[in-house]
């Protein structure tokens, strides 16, 4: 972490102890202005692990310090290391092992991960499929050197920042279609070039970047002819259901903890009720207070 934002953890942590233990900020969490720090600081933080967030409604979003950003302030800043920029990003072999059939498609991920030059991946079709499981593989493996934004939600600061700022060598893009339009514009030059420009006054850049974009869409349609081209386009196809019980099992054992044999209860209930693997994982989560059979029946209910 930079010096400045070591600051910024000092700051929040002194407003944080200050709080009066009976006010909302110390029960729900702070919000941003609660401890005087700027939202596109916070969205840092927050994708650091330095900051969580622990409740949210409709009008309230309460954050806290992690117990990661608690030791750093005690033990003093971690060993400076280089940019993502500056690091080799490594792809294991079985990068995408929970991930059933879709075999080329794995090994064009794998090799536009490891080649000298950016090659950009759009992957799309129908909801469901294994869209989302291969951009959380590749933000699994990336660890610092991959971010991740949701289309309809990019931070405040906006994609020319936040990708000036965190240096990645991999940005994942979901939703891609709901992408506003002056984020298109930064993706669309850092995928030409790798240059990002912009004259705005107060707040001038040009950069460059060095970044491999994955993205995913439901429907790839609605994109800018500009914005095709600069991707290599993969629709993947619908699983049958054996192999989307095999992906759920092996969604809920790696990514969730979970012992094999509640893995296949869940595969072997939603099955045939849902092609998300989203249910399952929701499922598993709501398993342990109410039971396979119940959260099964809360979820689906209507399907």
């Amino acid at each position: 972490m930079k010096e400045r934002d070591i600051e910024l953890l000092k700051k929040i942590a002194e407003a944080e102890d200050k709080l009066d233990p009976e006010s909302l900020p110390a029960k729900l969490g702070w919000r941003s202005r609660d401890v005087g720090v700027w939202p596109g600081s916070l969205t840092k933080l927050f994708m650091e692990g330095m900051v969580e967030d622990i409740y949210q409604s409709n009008s309230y979003h309460g954050y806290r310090l992690t117990q990661k950003a608690r030791a750093m302030l005690l033990t003093g800043a971690p060993t400076p290391i280089g940019t993502p920029q500056n690091q080799k990003l490594e792809v294991p072999e079985d990068i995408f092992e929970d991930i059933i059939g879709h075999e080329e498609v794995k090994e064009l991920l794998r090799a536009c991960l490891l080649a000298e030059k950016p090659v950009h991946v759009l992957l799309t079709g129908p909801p469901a499929l294994a869209k989302t499981l291969f951009l959380w593989d590749i933000e699994r493996i990336g660890g610092e050197k991959a971010v991740w934004l949701v289309g309809s939600a990019i931070s405040k600061a906006g994609l020319w920042d936040l990708v000036t700022e965190r240096q990645p060598r991999v940005l994942l893009v979901d939703e891609l279609d709901k992408v506003n339009a002056a984020d298109t514009a930064a993706l669309l030059s850092i995928m030409e070039g790798g240059r990002l420009v912009r004259a705005k006054k107060g707040r001038e850049l040009d950069t460059r970047v060095d970044v491999r974009v994955v993205a995913a869409t439901n429907v790839d349609s609605r994109l800018s002819p500009e914005l095709r081209s600069r991707f290599a386009i993969r629709r993947l196809s619908v699983y049958n259901r054996e192999e989307f019980r095999t992906v759920v099992k092996g969604v809920l054992v790696h990514r969730e903890g979970l012992e094999l044999e509640t893995a296949e209860e869940i595969a072997q209930a939603v099955n045939g009720r849902s092609q998300d693997v989203r249910d399952a994982v929701r499922i598993a989560r709501l398993a342990p207070s109410l039971g396979v059979k119940r959260a099964v029946e809360l979820l689906l209910q209507r399907r």
